[in-house]
């Protein structure tokens, strides 16, 4: 008795994995626009260009372009892995990431919040998710006084540090090892997440 197997359909697997592959694309590419141009002046087309997709792909998987722009905006995916590390050793790993994402993908989510006062209204929205997806939320994890303030000041040494190795391009910075950085940069951000005393 043999079998007849039928070809995979529209919800198989490996659809659904091409699908989130593009997906992330269009995200990937979104961000790149956005942390290099104002919100108004990126179209969906400049967007399919630098995703190597169409137009049309990008409304059928996130409806337009403020769809789009809302998913890019939320810092939510990227805090996670920001923050995925036991508070002892956070701020050595807050920035390996922020290194590891500008030299492994060419940017530092953490840094779009830099260019909110080009995006206009969807600058506040773009701050209001940083505050609350990353700021508020690392300062949730802190004990002891000023926890507010301490996560601003230790999130402010990263989008520094990212501003020196992604915008001003610093040589040395950008030609020392990840690990050696955090060494010597770890210790200053996690002063902040573990003070003495």
């Amino acid at each position: 008795m043999s079998t007849v197997s039928t070809p995979p359909g529209p919800d198989s697997a490996p659809g659904r994995r091409d699908a989130e592959v593009t997906k992330a694309a269009i995200v990937k590419a979104a961000r790149h626009l956005l942390a290099r141009q104002a919100h108004a002046d990126i179209t969906l087309k400049a967007v399919a260009e630098r995703a190597g997709v169409s137009p049309p792909l990008i409304v059928k998987y996130f409806g337009n372009k403020d769809a789009l722009f809302a998913r890019v905006m939320s810092f939510d995916t990227d805090a996670d892995a920001l923050l995925d590390a036991p508070l002892p050793g956070l701020g050595r790993h807050m920035v390996r990431h922020v290194l590891a994402s500008q030299r492994d993908r060419g940017a530092d989510p953490l840094l779009r919040i830099a260019f909110a006062p080009l995006h206009g209204d969807h600058g506040e929205v773009l701050r209001a998710n940083f505050r609350a997806q990353v700021t508020e939320r690392l300062a949730a994890r802190l004990t002891g006084p000023d926890p507010g303030l301490r996560a601003e000041l230790a999130v402010a040494a990263l989008v520094g540090l990212g501003v020196m190795y992604g915008i001003a391009r610093g040589p040395h910075l950008r030609g020392t090892d990840a690990d050696a950085v955090a060494e010597r940069y770890g210790p200053l951000v996690q002063a902040q997440l573990t003070p003495a005393g």
